[in-house]
C-alpha cells in the first residue's frame, strides 16, 4: 500500500492506495506543540524582555509563551519533530541554545532549568557605580552569569548601579564574583 500525507490546517489526511488503487482516507491530528521552560541567559534587566521576544521571533518554529524575570526563565511551546528534527529529548536545551544565540549575536541564550531549590542559594549584591549604560550592565552581567554556580544574575545601572546573583554557596562566592567583574573593567567600591 502506498501513502500519502496531506496537511489540511490542524488535520493531517493520510490517504493509503490499496492494490486496486483505490483511496481509503485516514485523518490523524496534527502534533500538539510542546510547552518547555529553560533558564534564559541575557536577561539582565526587565527591560531586556521586549528585546528577548524579539528576538525569538528570528527562532523559527518556537512561540513566545511567557518569561519569569524573577527566576530567569523562559517558557515556549513547539513541535520537537518540526523545531528541533532528528534532535533527542534530552539534546532540546542545547539545540535551543545555539538558534537563540545565533539569532542574537550571542546577546541570549538559554540552558536547562536550575536544579538548586531556590531557598538553598544565597543573594549577593555588589554595588557597581561605573556602571552608566545597557552594554556595561551586559558586560558585567556576562562576567559573573558564566561562573560556575551562579543559578541567576542582573546588573542595573539605576539607583546608583549594581550586580546581583543568586549563587549556590557550595560552588561560589562574593569574592569570586567581584574577581571576575575586576578582570571585566567594572570597579567595586571597597566596603
Amino acid at each position: 500500500m502506498v501513502r500519502a500525507a496531506y496537511l489540511i490546517g490542524t488535520l493531517v489526511l493520510t490517504v493509503g492506495f490499496g492494490p486496486a488503487g483505490a483511496a481509503q482516507n485516514k485523518t490523524q491530528p496534527a502534533p500538539k506543540p510542546e510547552r518547555a521552560t529553560f533558564r534564559v541567559l541575557g536577561l539582565f534587566s526587565p527591560d531586556r524582555e521586549t528585546d528577548l521576544r524579539e528576538a525569538l521571533k528570528a527562532v523559527p518554529d518556537v512561540t513566545w509563551v511567557g518569561v519569569n524575570f524573577a527566576d530567569a526563565e523562559l517558557t515556549v511551546e513547539f513541535v520537537p519533530a518540526k523545531a528541533f528534527p532528528g534532535t533527542k529529548p534530552e539534546q532540546i536545551a542545547e539545540r535551543f541554545d545555539q538558534k537563540l544565540r545565533d539569532a542574537t549575536q550571542h546577546t541570549f541564550g538559554v540552558k536547562p532549568r536550575r536544579t538548586v531549590p531556590r531557598d538553598k542559594l544565597k543573594e549577593v549584591v555588589i554595588p557597581a557605580p561605573i556602571l552608566d549604560c545597557k552594554a556595561c550592565c551586559l558586560a558585567a552581567y556576562e562576567a559573573v552569569a558564566k561562573i560556575d554556580g551562579v543559578e541567576q544574575a542582573t546588573a542595573t545601572f539605576k539607583d546608583g548601579g549594581k550586580v546581583t546573583a543568586l549563587i549556590d554557596p557550595a560552588k561560589t562566592d562574593r569574592a569570586k564574583l567581584e574577581d571576575a567583574l575586576r578582570n571585566a573593567g567594572v570597579s567595586i567600591p571597597k566596603m
